[in-house]
């Protein structure tokens, strides 16, 4: 599957917006029986562009008020040192993103707490004694403005 048409973009569109969709239900907004939907489904999970399914959760009804932006600084870019990072936050579940970044850091985290206490023991236990850490730079999120975990792809159409 190496380029995606109009049916393939709308299948992605509507399952991000509502992956509980039934097929049925999905190939009728899609303008497709349920076969050949079914067919396209299958064909885009297995090339790798649904990568799952999965439920939104509000992290504020279960008790993590706190979103924090963390900046991580290397002692040293080696290769073996920062897959040792790497594994290390891969390990911990309060870290829900992590990424490369360009400039001053190696790594930007989004970490997730209960409260601003849960989590300057968090930082002072387990942030600055990851391995290879230097120092750690923090912002707080102060209120979300948006948050979406859709990915534009009006991109693929043309």
């Amino acid at each position: 599957m190496e380029k995606l048409d109009r049916y393939d973009i709308q299948i992605l569109t509507e399952l991000q917006a509502d992956a509980r969709l039934t097929n049925a239900e999905l190939a009728q907004r899609v303008g497709l029986s349920a076969a050949p939907c079914w067919r396209r489904v299958r064909a885009l999970e297995q090339a790798g562009y649904i990568k799952g399914y999965h439920a939104e959760i509000d992290r504020h009804r279960i008790g993590l008020g706190v979103l924090a932006f963390v900046r991580l600084d290397a002692e040293r870019n080696t290769g073996e040192r920062t897959r040792e990072m790497e594994e290390a936050i891969r390990q911990i579940p309060e870290i829900v993103s992590c990424h490369y970044i360009s400039g001053a850091g190696t790594f930007e985290l989004q970490v997730v707490s209960r409260d601003l206490d849960a989590f300057s023991e968090f930082a002072r236990k387990v942030l600055i004694n990851l391995p290879n850490v230097k120092d750690i730079h923090t912002s707080f999120s102060l209120g979300e403005v948006k948050a979406s975990s859709s990915w534009p792809l009006s991109h693929l159409a043309r």
